[in-house]
């Protein structure tokens, strides 16, 4: 009866340590991130994350403008065939042309030509990655669990097919709304706005024509922004592949708007929408401010813009 118990408590704490070794270690996670603007977004979370004991691993280009050193995850650098003169360069133009005139009729050509400033350096900034011999190495060694990647751009979902990880998406929105095309989201244009039309959910009948004519712009722009990452996944998967259909393998979509703030609109069971996770926990008031508060009595107004 004792060796029974000498078992039972011997069993009883090797599953406790296995439970506790499991929530302190975490899992390890690779995270492949789309530079600028996007970063910001998943950085937080990926914060989060490091702080909960999981450990992280950010693939980034060697040239980049905010894929830095952090204490909450390590990176993997790999070469890339531009200079940082370039990047910063191709940035402004992007960032200058976002602003140009547009109308109904030209507005999805000329987002389309401006985005295309930063998404032909992006292809290349893939190319180089899935190219790389040697962090391919590192990166099947390494035994992730599981991969986050900003899905703008599909680098991380060719990366995800090719490692077999589980994935989940962070993302705000594909240009046309692709994300309808890519999850096979019902999307009916006679209730749901497309980009760039500036319609809402009640729409005259001409604005349902031109909403349907719009979503057939969609099926072309998916042909030029992606044809060539496919070519691309197929050199490094060795298979024949339909991109929607990797995008449809993801396993959470986490949207990054409020549904409360969007039209409505059918979501996939696996979308979550996490609207907000930029906003920060309100502060004190700097010295400066505080004291021309309370000079100013009960009529004082902060202005602030961007």
């Amino acid at each position: 009866m004792a060796c029974l118990l000498r078992a039972f408590w011997a069993v009883s704490a090797a599953v406790l340590l296995s439970a506790l070794w499991g929530t302190v270690a975490g899992d390890r996670l690779l995270v492949v991130p789309q530079d600028g603007s996007h970063w910001l977004s998943m950085k937080d979370i990926v914060v989060r994350l490091s702080e909960k004991g999981h450990e992280i691993v950010v693939v980034a280009p060697e040239i980049n403008l905010l894929l830095t050193e952090s204490k909450y995850y390590n990176r993997k650098i790999y070469p890339v065939p531009y200079d940082q003169e370039e990047l910063e360069g191709r940035y402004r133009s992007f960032g200058r042309n976002h602003f140009s005139e547009r109308w109904l009729l030209n507005a999805a050509q000329v987002e389309y030509r401006n985005n295309m400033i930063v998404i032909n350096m992006y292809f290349l900034t893939c190319q180089s990655l899935l190219r790389d011999a040697a962090t391919l190495s590192f990166l099947r060694e390494a035994k992730f669990d599981a991969l986050f990647t900003d899905p703008a751009l599909p680098c991380g979902v060719i990366l995800a097919e090719y490692l077999g990880l589980p994935s989940v998406y962070l993302f705000r929105g594909f240009p046309c709304s692709l994300e309808n095309t890519f999850t096979r989201t019902p999307s009916p244009t006679s209730y749901v706005p497309r980009y760039y039309t500036a319609f809402s959910d009640r729409m005259t009948f001409p604005q349902r024509v031109a909403n349907f004519l719009t979503r057939i712009l969609e099926n072309i722009l998916l042909d030029l922004l992606y044809t060539k990452y496919e070519d691309l996944a197929r050199d490094i998967l060795k298979i024949e592949v339909d991109l929607p259909a990797l995008y449809r393998k993801a396993d959470i979509w986490l949207m990054r708007y409020d549904f409360v703030f969007e039209f409505p609109r059918p979501v996939m069971p696996n979308m979550v929408f996490i609207g907000g996770t930029n906003c920060k926990k309100v502060g004190v008031l700097s010295q400066e401010n505080s004291t021309y508060k309370n000079a100013s009595g009960n009529h004082c107004l902060f202005v602030f813009a961007l």
